[in-house]
């Protein structure tokens, strides 16, 4: 876990992928310094990708004072500012009755977004770019969630951080384009 209590902000970028929608599906984060994590999922949608990145994102920064985390979805933005207490307030229906989908990540997000006010942190901020325009960290988390769905599609269901026993990544420049 970082940790920064201090008056700076740490900024993560988070990324979801998915080959086919539905279809094998990942997500990732990568920090301003090079630590990362992914996760590969057998089957799930782009959305759930962007979800599951912004939730770990969270959760693996709850020490983090100033926590930036930037995303290239605005449904995974939206659905954290605007939509997940208004559809728990209503059963997890939509404003038009309809049953909320992925139910179970928002309750996590909600619990995790609560976590932060329980510590005593502010809230994240949640700031959207451009995907695939440049932008140095969202490209390696891009490059992350495409490598975790690669392993789902291989069939392999599971997790990897920089915070356990993989390296930092140079986020000095972006990755190379491999597609």
């Amino acid at each position: 876990m970082t940790d920064s209590r201090s008056g700076d902000s740490y900024t993560v970028a988070t990324d979801g992928a998915c080959k086919g929608n539905p279809g094998p599906t990942g997500w990732a984060w990568v920090g301003e310094d090079g630590q990362w994590a992914a996760g590969s999922l057998r089957s799930g949608t782009n959305n759930i990708g962007e979800l599951l990145a912004l939730l770990y994102a969270l959760r693996d920064h709850g020490n983090v004072q100033n926590l930036v985390i930037q995303a290239d979805s605005r449904y995974a933005i939206d659905t954290y500012e605007k939509w997940m207490l208004g559809h728990a307030r209503r059963g997890w229906k939509t404003a038009s009755g309809s049953p909320v989908k992925n139910r179970e990540i928002l309750e996590q997000l909600i619990d995790a977004r609560q976590a932060r006010i329980d510590d005593g942190l502010p809230p994240a901020v949640l700031e959207h770019v451009r995907g695939h325009a440049g932008h140095v960290l969202n490209e390696w988390a891009d490059e992350r969630a495409v490598r975790a769905s690669l392993h789902a599609e291989k069939g392999t269901e599971s997790q990897w951080s920089s915070l356990g026993a993989q390296d930092p990544i140079d986020v000095s420049s972006a990755p190379k384009k491999s597609r």
